[in-house]
């Protein structure tokens, strides 16, 4: 199955070290980040999931759960959850899915057959309240996700949710937004009293100064 931006998650119920979990019903109206493992107890997922529990507070400030999942049942979750705590030097305070029957990662296309027949790619699913794919990511076995350019496409996709905006390359938090081209002078003249600099009637930058606004 080939996951597209815009669909509606698929829904599961599966064992995890947190118990079993309903996929829709777990996630209830927070965001998810579903990231997936080639198997248990390798290098760089190891460092992978000690920075996703590190990172519990940023996580919360966006009212996001993550949730990984390997191929391995949850006994050897749990095996390796302190292989990870004694390297890493933090506590998972997340749910890890257990897949060894590939059901979830078939069902959301983790295992590509070129690259492995088995084992499923290091990829990354970020869904929204609406329980609508927004991000797919997939990485090389060989490259460690990077997990703050994650949370830097969170926080663009919930800044731009709310307004008629976009954000521009390498955009962070506090920089400048580019103005949706739908929005006529007028409607921007509106929207944006502050003020906005114009390049082209397409490319229109504005600071964002309201309170929540720029995160």
């Amino acid at each position: 199955m080939t996951i597209q931006l815009g669909q509606t998650a698929p829904d599961f119920e599966q064992e995890s070290t947190h118990g079993p979990i309903r996929f829709h019903e777990w996630l209830g109206s927070s965001w998810g980040v579903l990231f997936s493992h080639p198997k248990n107890f390798t290098p760089v997922c190891t460092t992978e999931l000690g920075e996703v529990a590190r990172l519990r507070p940023e996580w919360d400030r966006r009212d996001v759960k993550p949730i990984g999942l390997s191929v391995d049942p949850v006994e050897a979750h749990h095996k390796w959850n302190a292989d990870i705590e004694e390297t890493q030097s933090v506590e998972l305070d997340f749910p890890m899915l257990a897949d060894p029957d590939a059901r979830v990662s078939k069902l959301y296309g983790m295992i590509h057959p070129e690259s492995d027949p088995v084992l499923t790619v290091r990829a990354v699913f970020l869904i929204d309240p609406a329980k609508k794919v927004r991000l797919i990511l997939t990485y090389p076995p060989s490259t460690g996700r990077n997990f703050e350019e994650i949370l830097r496409a969170i926080d663009s996709l919930q800044l731009t949710d709310a307004r008629s905006i976009a954000t521009p390359v390498n955009w962070t938090p506090g920089d400048a937004v580019v103005i949706s081209p739908k929005l006529s002078k007028e409607e921007a003249d509106r929207q944006f009293p502050q003020g906005y600099r114009t390049l082209k009637p397409y490319l229109r930058l504005v600071d964002l100064q309201e309170p929540g606004i720029t995160g």
